[in-house]
Parts: structure tokens; C-alpha cells; sequence
């Protein structure tokens, strides 16, 4: 069974956590805090980021333009100024469609495991 993505585990993620649940470089990450207002991690007294869920879903908007849609920083962020319902809902259809895909896959995955009827297992 896949992992319900509406389920929120934790209320903060550290920027490892954030980088590797996105196989984006921290480096990346910690650029496009500077360039995008809409990502604004949390930080502690000592200069920890605590990035929240809303957080992440920014960055992973920012992701969708600048590295699937071949967008520049200046694309994106004029994108997300302009038109930040188009850009939000462009991205949350991919990620349906992406959520579908995995689903199917195992469902075809258990099917194809399954031996045909009337064969013994």
C-alpha cells in the first residue's frame, strides 16, 4: 500500500530531510530561500532551518518550474507573482498524476505476482 501523501507526519523537517525527500541539493535549497519570498524556513537561534509543510510544498512549486518546466528564477518568480493559482494548480495536477502512476504501478505489480486462475500457486 502506498503512503497516504495528505498524512502529516511532522510538524518541521530539517533542510537534510527537505533535501533528500526532494532530491534537491541543500545548496539549491538554501539559494531559493534567498530568491523566492514565498519559501521562508523557520530558523532558531542558532541558524537552523525548520522547514514546515507549507514550506515544502513552495519549494516543491518552485521545483516543478524551474526544473520541469525548464523555467529561469526570473520565469518562475514573475510566474508565481502573476499567476500563483495557474502555478499552483499545474503543479498539484502533476503531482496527482504522478501519485496515480506510482498506484498503478503496484497495483500492476501485485497482478502481474498473481498467477493466472485455476493454476496452483
Amino acid at each position: 500500500m502506498a503512503l497516504n501523501p495528505n498524512k502529516v507526519l511532522k510538524k518541521y523537517y530539517s533542510i537534510k530531510e527537505v533535501s533528500e525527500m526532494l532530491e534537491i541539493p541543500e545548496s539549491t535549497l538554501r539559494y531559493w530561500e534567498k530568491e523566492f519570498k514565498e519559501i521562508s524556513p523557520k530558523k532558531n537561534a542558532k541558524g537552523i532551518r525548520h522547514y514546515t509543510a507549507a514550506d515544502i510544498e513552495q519549494i516543491k512549486l518552485v521545483n516543478h518550474l524551474v526544473k520541469e518546466k525548464s523555467l529561469t528564477i526570473k520565469g518562475a518568480k514573475t510566474r508565481m507573482k502573476d499567476n500563483p493559482q495557474t502555478a499552483t494548480g499545474t503543479h498539484e495536477v502533476v503531482e496527482r498524476l504522478k501519485a496515480v502512476r506510482e498506484e498503478l504501478k503496484a497495483i500492476l505489480a501485485e497482478l502481474e505476482a498473481t498467477p493466472p486462475c485455476g493454476q496452483p500457486l
